[in-house]
This record gives structure tokens, C-alpha cells and sequence, in this order.
């Protein structure tokens, strides 16, 4: 199984801002049409008062600062050049964080989905939508705020399609800010099965993918995680991708790009569990050759070594 979509974490939450500029990213754009990336995703498309394009709703109703620059209006225009996917990720206003409800994300989010589809879905290359609340169990008002959202991003698009990325509440499920780099509890297999099923069958008619991040749990345990997924994913006619992440969680810095064999299992785990499609968290981070981070630029050889090697 081969990388074909990527986050674009713009917003730069939990790890370092590069600084580019239009010329970059164009360059990285072109980075990832080398790899056969052919989907770029953002991530989200504001997190608190830091949004990516000039929200006329945001800065007026939520007192966000106006961006020197519009990010969507940029990606989309270098989607549409290079010939890729395109999908909006919703804002993240932090009240989920704070209080663990998320139905507070609905109240903004329906302003948005609204806003956005007007300004900026003439572009060809708009696909879809990203439902950017992240989930790992069953959580306070998390089925009725992703179904409810997902309905109103296909209706107001014609029917794009949406998908979200929930983690698994693994070993690995540590904080970002955390000094450790695992915990005691982790979820089990059936606990795990039985509350994914509750949730699928919430959420499956306003979800088309879902992208389970591969990093949380450890190497031995993908194979029986992927099955359970895909299993459900099936039973609900949604499709299974994987977010293979692209840097490391098995260090106490955070975050590194990920060693190469470390990706290449997560990888060969999911082309076994049968998922449709891989995308990561992220390429501008930690597989790009003009990251801040000069391993990325050697992960990128390496996958692209990979690459050739199973498309000869």
C-alpha cells in the first residue's frame, strides 16, 4: 500500500511552524506529485484565533485574526494545477478540548460549511470535506456532531464526500505535551469493537472513510486493530483508510519524522487488513524534502526507494 493522500497542518498546533510562502508549498505541491500523492487535506481550517483563510463569520463572530494570506484559496489553486483532491477540514474553535463536549463545534461549524462552500467551491478540484473533530471512543455528543455536520457538508456540496480521522486509545495515547511516551490503560480489541460499532452506526449515512491514525497502538498490535476496523467499516459501507503517520511517537521528543521501517510496517499492516487507501499526518512535516527537519528528506528517499520497488 502506497501514500496517496496528506494532511496539510498549516495551522501548526503541536509542532513547529515552517514559515512558507507560496513559492514553497507550489514546490511541495510538486514534492508530493512525485510521491503519487494525489489528495491534500486540510487538516483544520482555523484552531482558536488562527484560521487559514478570511473568515468574514470568524473574525467578526469569534474575534479570530485575520490571515496575511488565504491559505484555501492557495491549495485549492495548486490542487487544481496539479490534478489533485481537494478536501476542507472544519474549524476547531478548542471548546471540545476544554469541556469535552462537542457539540459546541456544530454551532460554528454550520456558519462555516455554509460560508466556505460559497467562496470557494467553484474550484474543480474541491472533493470533499474533512470532519476535523478527533475522536477515539465514545465521546459526549461526538455521534450527534459529526453526523449532523457530515449531513450539512453533503448537502450544501451536492453529496462530496467526508471523512474523519479518529485515533485509537492505545498505549501511545499520551498527550502531546506530556513527557511520557506511553500510559498504563489501554483499550482492548472487543471494548474497542463494540463502541466503534455504536459509533458507525451513528455517523455512517453523513460519513462516507474513515482514517484511523496507526500511531497509538504498538507494531504487534496493528494486524488485530486493521481487521476490527475494516470489519466495520464494511458492515456500514463506509470505506477504510489508514492515516499512517509519518513521525515518530516512540521518543520522548516530540515530534521527529518516523524511521522508515517503522512506516513500512504500519503500511504493509493495512494493505493486509484489505484498507482502500493511505494517507498521512504529514508530508510538509516529516516526509518533504524541504522540511524543517532534514530526516524528512531522507524518509522521502527511502519511501521513494519503496515506491519503485513495489510498482515495478
Amino acid at each position: 500500500m502506497l501514500i496517496t493522500g496528506t494532511f496539510i497542518d498549516e495551522i501548526s498546533h503541536d509542532i513547529p511552524h515552517q514559515n512558507w510562502g507560496e513559492s514553497e508549498w507550489e514546490q511541495d505541491f510538486q514534492h508530493m506529485k512525485v510521491a503519487g500523492i494525489d489528495t491534500v487535506i486540510m487538516i483544520r481550517s482555523g484552531y482558536r484565533k488562527f484560521i487559514t483563510y478570511p473568515s468574514k463569520y470568524l473574525i467578526q463572530q469569534k474575534g479570530c485574526y485575520n490571515p496575511p494570506i488565504d491559505l484555501v484559496e492557495l491549495f485549492l489553486s495548486l490542487a487544481d494545477k496539479y490534478a489533485m483532491k481537494f478536501y476542507f477540514g472544519l474549524y476547531d474553535s478548542g471548546e471540545y478540548w476544554d469541556t469535552g463536549n462537542m457539540l459546541a463545534e456544530v454551532d460554528v461549524n454550520k456558519y462555516i460549511i455554509d460560508e466556505v462552500w460559497q467562496k470557494y467551491g467553484h474550484h474543480p478540484s474541491f472533493s470533499g470535506w474533512y470532519l476535523s473533530m478527533e475522536i477515539s471512543r465514545k465521546t459526549k455528543g461526538a455521534i450527534e456532531a459529526i453526523s449532523s455536520l457530515g449531513k450539512q457538508c453533503k448537502l450544501v456540496s451536492n453529496n462530496l464526500s467526508t471523512f474523519i480521522s479518529p485515533w485509537i486509545d492505545g498505549k501511545k495515547a499520551v498527550l502531546a505535551a506530556s513527557s511520557s511516551i506511553t500510559k498504563t490503560e489501554s483499550i482492548g480489541l472487543i471494548e474497542h469493537e463494540n463502541e466503534w460499532n455504536e459509533i458507525f452506526d451513528g455517523i455512517h449515512k453523513s460519513v462516507d472513510a474513515v482514517a484511523f491514525q496507526d500511531g497509538h497502538i504498538d507494531y504487534n498490535e496493528l494486524p488485530d486493530f486493521f481487521s476490527i476496523n475494516k470489519k466495520l467499516a464494511d458492515k456500514y459501507g463506509m470505506q477504510c483508510w489508514t492515516n499512517a503517520e509519518s513521525f515518530d511517537r516512540d521518543m520522548p521528543i516530540k515530534f521527529f519524522p518516523i524511521k522508515f521501517e517503522k512506516l513500512r510496517l504500519k503500511l504493509e499492516a493495512a494493505a493486509k487488513a484489505g484498507y482502500d487507501k493511505a494517507i498521512t499526518f504529514e508530508f510538509a512535516h516529516f516526509m518533504s524534502p524541504q522540511s524543517s527537519y532534514i530526516q524528512a528528506y531522507h524518509l522521502y528517499n527511502r519511501y521513494l526507494e519503496y515506491k519503485e520497488q513495489i510498482t515495478r
